[in-house]
């Protein structure tokens, strides 16, 4: 079996649910989906860790 790549980076949805619902219809078409969430302050460069709202299929771990 080959290497895991991302094939799309990360992009900002309006809501966990939408985001949820997007990585939910991806994951038929894709070996592997995560969606999850941080609080973040980017005007401070502070970010929390983040918080996993759907996986599907393989993904490798978030650091």
């Amino acid at each position: 079996m080959g290497d895991l790549f991302t094939a799309y980076g990360p992009t900002d949805q309006q809501s966990e649910e939408r985001a949820i619902c997007t990585a939910k219809g991806l994951s038929s078409s894709h070996v592997g989906v995560i969606a999850w969430s941080r609080d973040a302050d980017p005007a401070l460069g502070d970010y929390g860790p983040p918080t996993t709202l759907f996986v599907s299929g393989d993904v490798p771990d978030m650091e």
